[in-house]
């Protein structure tokens, strides 16, 4: 693991979408935790939209919800009709319709290890969706893309498992965007270790900014906290 090149920017695209949400920590710890923590980690249906305990409680299509973060990518990247985009941990595709209607010319692509995710995907953008793993080798030549993404998903994986994503976001974007969840202090730890069903990787922001430079990330990134 060494560090090639400098990392990008401290992004604020997500937060502000994370921040509206309100959050009982605690009732979520004391709801037999460990049970909805592995009927989440299937990623189907009880995941997405089935009742809250086990994850999004209902992950529906509002029109607009993700446009703020669309036009953010695409103003922070410059993306235009014919560029090109990959989501790592797409879900149902939600952002990058937001995204492709902005951008009618853009080329979207987009994979995920929910079955069910990509079954309910939206409409306009499933036929460019795929089943896969963000630990694997992507099937595309290095900066096959002007913009790779992956919001919320690898804290999913474990740190070898983070290794071999990060790698593959790097080669085959020519700029690269993450956002995954955080913590700043014992208050946010304690939130996060509540509230996540499915992080693997609980680490300290020091902690992701030091494990990017170490697997030679340059591209641009973002946390989540739980305050």
């Amino acid at each position: 693991m060494e560090s090639e090149g400098s990392m990008g920017r401290l992004l604020n695209i997500v937060t502000p979408l994370h921040t509206a949400t309100k959050r009982d920590y605690m009732a979520r710890m004391n709801d037999d935790k460990i049970a909805c923590s592995l009927k989440a980690r299937e990623y189907e249906a009880d995941y997405w939209d089935g009742d809250r305990r086990f994850g999004y409680g209902g992950y529906r299509f509002i029109e607009g919800r993700w446009a703020p973060v669309a036009k953010a990518l695409i103003d922070t990247y410059g993306l235009k009709d014919g560029s090109s985009v990959l989501d790592v941990g797409c879900g149902k595709g939600f952002l990058l319709y937001e995204m492709q209607k902005i951008l009618p010319g853009l080329k979207v692509v987009g994979f995920d290890i929910s079955r069910h995710g990509l079954e309910h995907a939206h409409e306009r953008v499933k036929p460019y969706l795929f089943n896969y793993r963000a630990q694997d080798v992507y099937p595309y030549g290095d900066d096959s893309f002007d913009l790779v993404i992956s919001l919320g998903t690898l804290h999913n994986l474990r740190l070898y498992e983070l290794e071999a994503a990060v790698k593959e976001i790097e080669r085959v974007g020519k700029n690269k965007y993450i956002m995954v969840e955080g913590y700043r202090n014992v208050a946010e730890m304690h939130n996060l270790e509540c509230w996540a069903l499915t992080a693997e990787s609980i680490l300290h922001t020091s902690e992701w900014i030091w494990l990017y430079g170490k697997l030679g990330y340059t591209g641009d990134y973002e946390f989540i906290y739980f305050e």
